[in-house]
């Protein structure tokens, strides 16, 4: 399942929490952390559960966040300690975007009833899609991308509210997304000129459209203000079953000053989904 069609069923009910006897993972393994890094989950992949469940789990890990929560789900987040790290809202579509000017006042006004919103419980981030190319050149996608953002951006200076677009892969799990790599996003950075808008860079996604990773974020992480994991190949746990070092890139983005929320974002492939979690936030507690 890939979040597309996980999105659809966040309302699912719950499956219970499966702990086999066999447990790999010590369940105090990971409780103290250093700190330097603050953790959230994509609530997305574990959405087999019941969302206060899995708030209640994810305090116990360490993280201080969920991404990916729309309002109505914010209190539920907030009744556990936990805040929301990146916000969204129904009308974030990865297919349809801001890269169609025809979608252009559809999504500002929907934006821009929630950015007040998001101000008001405390919260900072809120995610946008390029949206899928359908034959359109990427320099157009951009330009349309930015006069859709435009007025949106100048909502969110005024409410101190960051919007973020996430980079994806278009050749694996999101066929013909425009925003698919980094410097296309620096590109569309540097025209909407603003420090409330930046990149959701995922490293998944970005290992499998470009690779480069730790000299990536090192040459353009002012346009970044967010992180999302995941392992390659396969978007699993990640652990020494996939090619990617994360301790190496969790260096990599605490040298650079960065101070915001990186969110697990592997769909487990263990039955115990809790202590995977946990060995994540594990490795990327550096």
């Amino acid at each position: 399942m890939d979040r597309k069609e996980a999105l659809k069923t966040l309302g699912a009910s719950a499956m219970g929490l499966a702990i086999p006897a066999d447990l790999t993972i010590r369940e105090n393994a990971f409780t103290k952390l250093k700190g330097n890094i603050h953790h959230s989950a994509c609530y997305w992949c574990y959405n087999s559960m019941k969302l206060d469940d899995f708030c209640r789990e994810a305090r116990k890990v360490g993280l201080v966040g969920v991404d990916l929560l729309r309002p109505e789900q914010w209190e539920t987040a907030f009744n556990h300690g936990l805040t929301c790290t990146m916000a969204t809202i129904e009308e974030a579509n990865i297919e349809s975007g801001f890269n169609r000017i025809d979608n252009h006042d559809h999504l500002v006004n929907a934006y821009s009833e929630v950015i007040p919103k998001l101000a008001d419980a405390g919260l900072k981030n809120v995610i946008v899609f390029s949206g899928n190319r359908k034959g359109m050149d990427d320099e157009m996608g951009s330009d349309n991308c930015a006069r859709g953002l435009e007025p949106l951006v100048k909502v969110a200076e005024r409410y101190n509210i960051v919007i973020q677009m996430e980079l994806l892969n278009s050749k694996v799990n999101h066929p013909d997304y425009q925003c698919d790599h980094t410097l296309w996003g620096v590109e569309l950075c540097k025209k909407v000129n603003s420090p409330n808008f930046k990149l959701l860079y995922d490293i998944y996604h970005m290992q499998i459209m470009e690779g480069d990773i730790i000299a990536t974020i090192r040459e353009y992480h002012p346009y970044i203000g967010h992180y999302h994991t995941g392992g390659v190949p396969g978007r699993h746990e990640i652990d020494d079953t996939q090619e990617l070092y994360y301790p190496a890139i969790m260096k990599a983005i605490l040298e650079t000053g960065y101070d915001g929320y990186v969110a697990q974002e592997f769909i487990p492939a263990r039955e115990n989904v809790i202590g995977s979690l946990k060995q994540g936030v594990g490795i990327c507690d550096v």
